[in-house]
């Protein structure tokens, strides 16, 4: 028994925001029915690497995966039809769509009391700016985290993958479990949650707003240093290979330093201390960079093992992949898909109990559209035939 089976989430997100979310739901035993417009599909499916639907195959998995066009009158009452089956909505249209479809909160709301719509958007529903593109690019340029990102002279950095998504498909799942939790044990009604990708994503830059209304400062480029600890950085190996270190409490930079044999930095005063250490950054990484420069990554990985340091390769996915401590988790897993396979991350977290489970990979356009509206619904074959030569299926 998955901990989720019987709850019923109808998905008519785009991308990886409501896919991660519904995938999240889907790995732990929800039914979840993915929605895609006729004759085009979710825009993530075209998301290839040489060819191949990788993001589609892992973000649509454990789903079914049917056609419907809620804009069109009979799709619309297709969809009023469907919806008192299911205890979730996921949208990500642009604020307001729904609404000139008439199919708001109220409507919806006074259709099917329970139920729990989850509303995922760039900028939030309400507001001047709520209408605006809310991709995550935007968004991860507009919170403050490319500006932060990068090196002292050089430019914003963006994330090469669209982190600002991940994370809001990580609040949007807990959100919906919260309404659930209320609905179904404090007898409460559905809801509307309203999760923005700006606001996930600022949520995870701690006191920037308190830094800044109290002390007015701007935090902005550094590279990997930290406003907070020292020594912290990458640094290259001799052979080119690159070594993090984090000292973040007074005792892991000093173990750090003496086991590489800067012991004799501490009694300077420019490091003697930790504020000390991260007002004098830029010395104290010169000394470090030089003592890891001059070791193979292999004799930097021996004094680091033998010394317990917090400091650790900067890994690729193939190095994580020949790492002995994630192939004993199953850290990744290679899930059956058409005659060969795709590999995947594991289903996460790790429930002792109740662990979620990965059935299938993200499926074919459409592939569950017959049998879901005439098991369903009760179609007949006919009927199947008539709305799809219409386009409304």
């Amino acid at each position: 028994m998955r901990p989720l089976e019987g709850l019923r989430v109808l998905d008519l997100t785009r991308l990886v925001a409501g896919g991660f979310t519904g995938m999240l739901l889907a790995d732990f035993g929800a039914e979840v029915v993915k929605v895609e417009q006729p004759g085009v599909g979710d825009p993530l499916r075209t998301w290839t690497s040489e060819g191949q639907p990788f993001w589609w195959k892992v973000y649509g998995r454990n789903k079914k995966y049917v056609t419907l066009n809620i804009t069109a009158p009979e799709g619309k009452e297709l969809f009023k039809t469907m919806l008192p089956t299911f205890d979730v909505l996921l949208d990500s249209f642009v604020p307001g769509t729904m609404e000139r479809w008439d199919l708001g909160w109220e409507a919806l709301h006074a259709l099917h009391p329970g139920l729990v719509w989850l509303r995922i958007s760039g900028w939030g529903q309400t507001g001047p700016g709520s209408a605006r593109p809310g991709f995550g690019t935007l968004v991860e340029a507009a919170t403050g985290l490319a500006a932060m990102t990068g090196e002292t002279d050089g430019p914003p950095l963006l994330p090469s993958f669209p982190i600002g998504d991940m994370v809001s498909g990580l609040y949007a799942c807990n959100a919906v479990m919260f309404a659930l939790h209320h609905r179904d044990h404090h007898g409460g009604e559905g809801q509307m949650i309203d999760v923005s990708l700006f606001e996930s994503l600022f949520s995870l830059l701690g006191p920037l707003p308190a830094e800044y209304a109290a002390l007015g400062k701007v935090r902005l480029r550094q590279g990997s240093r930290s406003k907070n600890s020292g020594p912290r950085g990458a640094y290259r190996t001799r052979d080119g290979e690159w070594i993090a270190v984090s000292g973040s409490t007074p005792k892991m930079a000093e173990t750090f330093l003496t086991s590489y044999g800067l012991g004799d930095l501490l009694a300077d005063e420019r490091f003697a201390t930790n504020e000390a250490r991260v007002r004098h950054a830029a010395e104290l990484d010169a000394a470090v960079e030089a003592a890891i420069g001059s070791l193979t990554l292999a004799e930097n990985l021996d004094i680091i093992a033998k010394n317990k340091l917090t400091a650790i390769h900067v890994q690729t996915i193939a190095d994580i992949e020949r790492d002995p401590h994630w192939q004993a988790r199953q850290l990744t897993l290679d899930v059956p898909d058409d005659g060969g396979s795709v590999r995947m991350h594991n289903v996460f977290p790790r429930l002792s109990a109740t662990p979620g489970e990965i059935r299938w990979p993200g499926g074919d356009f459409a592939s569950d559209t017959d049998e879901f509206y005439r098991q369903q619904f009760g179609l007949t074959e006919k009927q199947v035939k008539a709305l799809r030569e219409k386009g409304i299926i």
